[in-house]
């Protein structure tokens, strides 16, 4: 069940069970990083809650906090349902290139197959920020080029701040 509130005539915020979630203790592990979540095919908000469940009994992340889900329009390629969205915040002992490999078996696992740029799929995942280092390479790079221009991350971003 979820909680939905209209923020305009194209957002809407849904709030569940693990989507708005805030861990109490401290974690073991180094590094803080922030995920962005994404989806739109099939029962996305179903396929968050599985992932919520294995982030949750991994034992490289610590799962610390999420944001509320926000379903937005698509951007790029338009013609495509509706996306949904979500903060993820973990704590981790990974570094950088080695959390993207571990990410992208993530999606792999959730079926997401990459086609062409904004294609519609059923689960991505982007590193947001990772600690506060700053990473520029060919195959990523941190903070997340741009999480700053996109509602689809400042709005969960901005709730988990509350």
């Amino acid at each position: 069940m979820y909680l939905k509130r209209r923020l305009g005539k194209s957002l809407t915020t849904l709030r569940g069970l693990h989507f708005g979630y805030k861990k109490k203790r401290k974690s073991s592990h180094r590094y803080k990083v922030t995920v962005g979540i994404g989806g739109n095919i099939g029962d996305v908000k179903r396929r968050f809650e599985h992932l919520f469940n294995c982030l949750k009994k991994e034992k490289r992340v610590e799962l610390l906090q999420t944001s509320l889900i926000l379903k937005n329009p698509p951007f790029g390629f338009a013609n495509q349902d509706d996306f949904f969205n979500s903060i993820i915040v973990l704590q981790i002992s990974m570094q950088p290139m080695q959390f993207l490999g571990y990410l992208m078996r993530l999606e792999k696992r959730f079926a997401r197959k990459r086609s062409f740029a904004n294609a519609p799929r059923t689960l991505d995942l982007d590193i947001i920020f990772f600690d506060k280092r700053v990473v520029k390479s060919e195959k990523l790079t941190i903070p997340h080029a741009s999480w700053s221009s996109r509602e689809s991350v400042l709005i969960p971003l901005s709730e988990l701040k509350q």
